[in-house]
């Protein structure tokens, strides 16, 4: 699948061309729920970003939109655990930069790094939020907003979606959401008008990708046009 040409896919996360790329971090879900102890928020979060730059040793940490959860406020643990996002990829010596997304309105309180909407990746790839349609042509779109899962014999599992051809003419990506507190949409019987990103336009073309994180294996399913009967 050409969408996924050069791509190696973790655990809510795909490094290309140098670039480790994550979505819908969504900094301080933790605060917004009733959990006293949230797993998946802040700690665990740098920790898993660290890992990922450890291996990858990327050049640059691309946080593809909502990178905060909250439109009005910036809970107090939001902003160390930013710091230690942007800690994790400069020890690796990475640069980051953020592509804001709809979520991203008190982004100037806790960034003061590089932002842009869309981050072009070898003149053929873009990386943007995905909640706006892009200014930029390219070959190939990584987007995140929609949060996407899938339920495989009765387990649901955050995937990556992947289609060729899919969005005036140029290949998709999708992104699950980094963080482990967001549940995410189930997508096994989701129509193009149940997404809200508007690069989503036949969901039957796009094939859903799993990261086995146990045996660190990668597995890549049917379009969903040919998996949903097995699902």
């Amino acid at each position: 699948m050409d969408a996924l040409s050069a791509v190696s896919v973790r655990d809510r996360a795909i490094y290309l061309d140098g670039i480790l790329v994550v979505a819908d971090l969504h900094v301080g879900r933790g605060s917004a729920s009733n959990v006293e102890f949230p797993v998946g928020d802040g700690t665990e979060m740098v920790e898993r970003l660290a890992g990922l730059c450890d291996e990858f040793e990327p050049e640059t940490v691309v946080f593809a939109g909502d990178l905060l959860h909250s439109f009005r406020t910036v809970p107090r643990q939001v902003e160390a655990t930013v710091e230690g996002l942007c800690a994790a990829a400069r020890d690796a010596g990475a640069d980051t930069l953020v592509t804001p997304g709809n979520h991203d309105t008190m982004l100037d309180a806790v960034w003061s790094g590089e932002t842009t909407a869309e981050c072009q990746i070898t003149g053929e790839t873009v990386v943007c939020h995905g909640h706006a349609a892009p200014t930029a042509d390219a070959e190939r779109y990584i987007v995140g907003h929609d949060h996407p899962t899938i339920t495989i014999e009765g387990k649901r599992r955050p995937c990556l979606l992947a289609g060729d051809d899919v969005y005036d003419g140029a290949d998709l990506l999708m992104l699950p959401s980094f963080n482990r507190l967001v549940r995410g949409v189930e997508i096994n019987d989701m129509g193009a008008s149940d997404f809200m990103s508007p690069l989503v336009r036949d969901v039957d073309a796009l094939a859903p990708v799993v990261r086995d994180t146990t045996a660190e294996e990668t597995l890549t399913f049917p379009v969903l046009g040919e998996l949903r009967h097995r699902l």
